[in-house]
């Protein structure tokens, strides 16, 4: 139903835009959210939080005059409600039949899509490279990307399709060339903008390995193998083979400081490896994501940063903000790095959250296998990344 379909209700309601909704959030203030999608889609990927209240009641409860009591009840009348939707429409609409009986509301813009366009910047303080490294954060689907800038160069790891333009701009709002965009792997929850970049003159660097899985556009980007370095100012980022997500699977050692691990290790757990050959390959790429953890990230300095591709709802964020940790602090507070093979391979196979929504056409459009628009990559692209092994952290407090 769109949102002209909406009977209309007498009281106006303001809106809140979704940064001033995260913001209330992250300053710990306690918010009421009334999302009036489907049971399914609220269940899926919802907002939430220490101190968010939500509450489920689809829009549809609202469209009779007289609202049944037993969903007005559900609702606080006592409380400031956010209602939202999906795109806005059909939020105002029930906000507005709150407001008419007396409740406190506001509806969110754009509803969910609006949620999954805040994109945030973080700086990474304890990286201790040359130049400056930000972290991006996506918290609708919990991707995580990363700038590092020196001299009057930059680079993007892990860049998102629908944020294309923002790179460009923050590079020239600080005054660099965007020289380089890399990729860990084939990504099977978002769409890569790495040839968006390369379109827009930035060189696209993608896992050699990664393109033998199938890529259309092998052609249009540079391979790297292990061990290639490319240079960024003074700062030196290195290719560190780390397959076991994928057989594709790269890490990135920017400057000796932060390991950009994409999928292959996070803050709170360990990567899934069912996601390129399914439940039957699962347990060889466990084995190759062991001996890639044990032999090439572990093998690391411990006061090296880890920073993944993605974080979840049972990650704790350092105190800068980012969702990075020293490979030493990871080491003792998740027993999974420290399991014989078979004992690991045992876990990450025990507790696989479900897969990514819609990630076969979202692999095949990252192969360039299909073409689609930017609006139907965004949609496509919405909801929870689920990459890790396990729903819950493996980590320890």
């Amino acid at each position: 139903m769109e949102a002209m379909d909406f009977p209309t209700p007498e009281s106006n309601v303001e809106s809140i835009t979704p940064e001033s909704l995260k913001a209330r959030i992250d300053r710990g203030e306690d918010v009421t959210v009334l999302d009036a999608r489907m049971a399914g889609d609220y269940e899926e990927w919802r907002i939430d939080g220490e101190t968010v209240e939500s509450i489920n009641v689809p829009y549809f409860e609202f469209l009779d005059e007289e609202i049944d009591d037993d969903v007005l009840a559900s609702i606080p009348d006592d409380e400031h409600v956010t209602v939202l939707c999906a795109k806005g429409g059909a939020s105002e609409y029930v906000a507005g039949a709150l407001a008419d009986r007396g409740y406190d509301v506001d509806h969110l813009e754009e509803g969910m899509n609006g949620w999954a366009s805040i994109y945030e910047a973080h700086e990474v303080s304890e990286y201790d490279g040359s130049g400056t490294l930000l972290q991006y954060q996506r918290p609708s689907s919990g991707c995580l990307g990363y700038l590092v800038y020196d001299d009057d160069e930059a680079a993007v790891i892990d860049p998102l399709r629908a944020f294309t333009d923002r790179y460009l701009a923050d590079a020239e709002e600080l005054g660099v060339e965007l020289k380089y965009a890399f990729d860990t792997h084939i990504h099977a929850d978002h769409i890569s903008g790495l040839r968006n970049l390369g379109a827009a003159g930035v060189e696209a660097i993608l896992p050699e390995a990664a393109a033998d899985r199938g890529v259309t556009y092998a052609d249009d980007v540079t391979l790297t193998t292990d061990g290639d370095t490319f240079e960024v100012g003074d700062a030196t980022i290195e290719t560190v083979f780390t397959p076991g997500h994928t057989t594709g699977m790269t890490s990135y050692l920017v400057d000796g400081s932060l390991l950009a691990t994409g999928d292959g290790l996070f803050i709170e757990s360990v990567a899934r490896p069912d996601l390129e050959d399914g439940d039957e390959g699962a347990p060889d790429a466990a084995r190759m994501l062991y001996d890639s953890l044990q032999n090439r990230v572990l093998t690391l300095d411990d006061d090296v940063l880890v920073g993944g591709a993605h974080f979840s709802d049972a990650a704790k964020a350092a105190e800068d903000g980012t969702y990075t940790a020293p490979i030493g602090e990871l080491k003792s507070r998740m027993d999974a790095l420290s399991m014989d093979e078979a004992d690991f391979v045992e876990l990450v196979l025990s507790d696989m959250p479900p897969r990514p929504a819609n990630y076969v056409n979202i692999i095949a459009t990252n192969l360039g296998q299909e073409e689609i628009d930017d609006e139907e990559a965004f949609t496509l692209e919405l909801g929870p990344n689920n990459c890790a092994a396990s729903q819950d952290a493996l980590t320890s407090d």
